[in-house]
């Protein structure tokens, strides 16, 4: 059994990699640990884990942490907290799976300009995996460190990719809309998440320089450029120029009066006449072997149908009038979109089967 410790364990995704990995058959939760709660029960805090294995557990101060008595640990922290974090921890013999955008982008650049963060472990960033496990699998197995993606990242790139990879996109056309929940924005007091002010409304926030459209345009031309070894890599990075051929993505974020989920609507120009039996084949070969990414042939996906599931699900519409694909992939935020992506990337590092502890379908209805 591998021991494993949640840095930041009483938020949203806290809780959730904890739902998932005290039902999961080859680890053992070691240490939870909390700058809010440390010295109270997980139980007091969280009474659904009363007669499970958690019940006993008291949440720790960081100080009080060993990390060198655990196998694996998850930083569920805030960004620019989470990189300092990281840093104490390195080198302590422990696998690390950061779930801030801390080590997402090995261009440090980027992360600054749009995080307003001065990284102080460039080194660490350099090395980390990107733990898009569809993307990157290979890196991953072999990573001391893994930078979990962004959850509207995710359903998003996991909708365009296979249209970069067939060489099918005018790179310059895509436009992304995405849903979100308010589970996304975390768990901490704001007031435009009071449910007074988000029930019965939806809203646009952040266009254009929200922070996942910095994640989504770098990973996109970064496997555009060869950086990933992935399956789905079916062009000659040599054939791809840094000018004209480079992503540029557009990208609005909603908020949605639902707890969990994310709904993105992706709109791109094909760069050629194509139909609709080409597209949904173009997708199921670049996701055939993917156990958590269904492809939807004949009907669009929703929120429902993945909720509470580490699935995705993507469909789309080809509107031949105006060579434009629409495609619409679903997530569930919490899960593919954080924890449960998160306890994939590390059955990979441990060798276990992808889908240990992640079996479970969607909360329906």
């Amino acid at each position: 059994m591998k021991k494993v410790s949640i840095i930041g364990a009483t938020g949203y995704v806290g809780i959730e990699l904890m739902r998932l990995l005290h039902q999961h058959s080859e680890v053992k939760i070691k240490d939870l640990i909390s700058k809010s709660s440390a010295g109270q029960r997980l139980t007091d805090l969280y009474p659904q884990f009363r007669g499970s294995e958690l019940n006993n557990y008291q949440l720790k101060a960081m100080e009080d942490f060993q990390a060198e008595a655990s196998d694996l640990i998850f930083t569920a922290l805030p960004h620019g907290v989470s990189q300092n974090i990281v840093g104490e921890l390195s080198g302590k013999g422990a696998k690390i799976i950061d779930l801030s955008g801390d080590f997402r982008y090995h261009d440090l650049d980027i992360y600054e300009k749009w995080y307003g963060v001065k990284h102080k472990h460039p080194e660490l960033a350099a090395e980390a995996a990107y733990g898009l496990v569809e993307l990157n699998r290979e890196q991953i197995k072999k990573a001391d460190l893994v930078a979990n993606p962004g959850c509207y990242v995710t359903a998003s790139l996991l909708g365009i990719l296979p249209m970069l990879s067939f060489s099918k996109a005018d790179l310059s056309s895509i436009i992304i809309d995405a849903k979100s929940g308010v589970s996304g924005a975390g768990r901490s007091l704001k007031e435009n998440l009071l449910f007074t002010e988000t029930h019965n409304s939806m809203k646009a926030y952040s266009p254009a320089v929200h922070r996942h459209s910095s994640e989504i345009e770098y990973i996109a031309n970064q496997f555009l450029k060869g950086e990933y070894d992935s399956d789905l890599k079916t062009f000659n990075p040599a054939d791809i120029s840094t000018g004209a051929d480079r992503a540029q993505i557009l990208f609005t974020p909603h908020l949605v009066p639902i707890k969990r989920g994310i709904l993105a609507t992706i709109y791109l120009n094909l760069k050629e006449s194509s139909s609709e039996a080409e597209i949904i084949e173009l997708f199921q070969q670049a996701y055939n072997e993917e156990e958590f990414v269904q492809v939807l042939a004949d009907q669009l996906p929703e929120i429902k149908n993945v909720a509470g599931s580490n699935f995705a699900q993507i469909g789309f519409k080809y509107d031949q009038r105006t060579a434009r694909l629409i495609i619409v992939s679903v997530i569930d935020n919490m899960l593919k979109g954080a924890a449960g992506q998160a306890v994939q990337n590390m059955n990979l590092i441990f060798g276990y089967p992808e889908n240990t502890g992640l079996k479970a379908t969607a909360l329906f209805p």
